[in-house]
C-alpha cells in the first residue's frame, strides 16, 4: 500500500510536474508474471523514475545494505522512505550474503513481481555504460524469467552525482524488447554462458541507450579515478570490446 501511495500521491505527482517523464516501449512489458527490468545507471533518481512511467506494475529493487541500517530518525525515516519505494536491503559483502541477495530476487520473481537490476552494479562515473556483472544473469536462469533491457535519458541531468538538489529536466525511459534465455534452462552456474548471457543483455542496453561501451568494471573506475584524481582513468587501460549480441 505504502508504494502506491508514494507512486500515485505523495512523490509521483511531483516527479510528473517537474520532469514530465515519458516512456517508450511499454508494451514490453508483461501485464503479469515475473522479469527482470535490466538498466543502465546514470543516478539514484533511476530508481524514482523507471517504476513511475510503468501503470499499475510494482518494481522491486535491491538497494544497499547500509540505507536500511542506518540509527536514528533519519536512519527510520530513510528506511521508511526506501521501503516505501520498493527497495529491498541487499548485503554486497560477498559469500553466503551475497547468495541470500540472489535467493531474494529469484524468490520474488517467481512469486510473479517485476524485478530492477542494474547490471554495471554501480553509477556510471562519467556516463558511459560499463561491463555488467553476471549476478543478474544467474537470477534470470534460476526464475525462469525473460530480461528486459531498459535505457534511462536525462536522470543524469536532474541528478548529477553528489548533488543534492533535484534540478528539473525531460526525463525518457525506454524499454526494449524482452530477451528469452530458456534455452539456456538448467545451465545457471556455468560462468560462460552467464557472461554470455550478460554481454547479450549488455549489448542490447548499448543499442538502446547510444552509450559508449566501455569493457571494464564500473567500480574498478572509480577506484582508479580515486587512485588518481588529476589524470582520471588512464587511457590505455580500457579495453575496446564490445559484448556480443547473442550469447552462445
Amino acid at each position: 500500500m505504502l508504494y502506491f501511495v508514494m507512486k500515485n500521491v505523495l512523490i509521483g505527482p511531483i516527479l510528473r510536474l517537474f520532469f514530465r517523464p515519458e516512456a517508450e516501449g511499454l508494451e514490453n512489458i508483461p501485464k503479469t508474471g515475473g522479469a527482470i527490468l535490466a538498466s543502465n545507471h546514470l543516478a539514484v533518481s533511476d530508481s524514482f523514475f523507471m517504476p513511475l512511467v510503468i501503470p499499475r506494475r510494482r518494481v522491486t529493487f535491491p538497494a544497499k545494505l547500509e540505507y536500511f541500517t542506518e540509527k536514528g530518525i533519519k536512519g527510520a525515516f530513510k528506511k521508511w522512505f526506501m521501503t516505501g519505494m520498493g527497495q529491498i536491503p541487499m548485503d554486497r559483502t560477498g559469500g553466503s550474503a551475497a547468495q541470500a541477495a540472489l535467493d531474494t530476487g529469484i524468490r520474488l520473481l517467481r512469486e510473479g513481481n517485476l524485478l530492477g537490476i542494474y547490471p554495471e552494479g554501480t553509477r556510471s562515473p562519467d556516463g558511459r555504460l560499463y561491463k555488467g556483472k553476471t549476478g543478474m544473469a544467474r537470477i534470470a536462469l534460476e526464475a525462469g524469467v525473460p530480461i528486459i533491457p531498459v535505457a534511462m535519458f536525462g536522470t543524469d541531468i536532474a541528478n548529477p552525482i553528489g548533488s543534492k538538489m533535484w534540478k528539473p529536466t525531460k526525463i525518457r525511459v525506454k524499454f526494449g524488447e524482452p530477451l528469452d534465455f530458456s534455452r539456456y534452462e538448467g545451465l545457471s552456474g556455468d560462468r560462460f554462458v552467464e557472461r554470455s548471457i550478460t554481454d547479450e543483455v549488455m549489448y542490447a542496453l548499448m543499442e538502446l541507450s547510444g552509450q559508449e561501451y566501455v569493457d571494464m568494471y564500473a567500480a574498478k573506475v572509480k577506484e582508479l579515478q580515486t587512485a588518481q584524481p588529476s589524470d582520471g582513468v588512464p587511457a590505455q587501460r580500457e579495453p575496446d570490446r564490445i559484448p556480443e549480441t547473442k550469447a552462445g
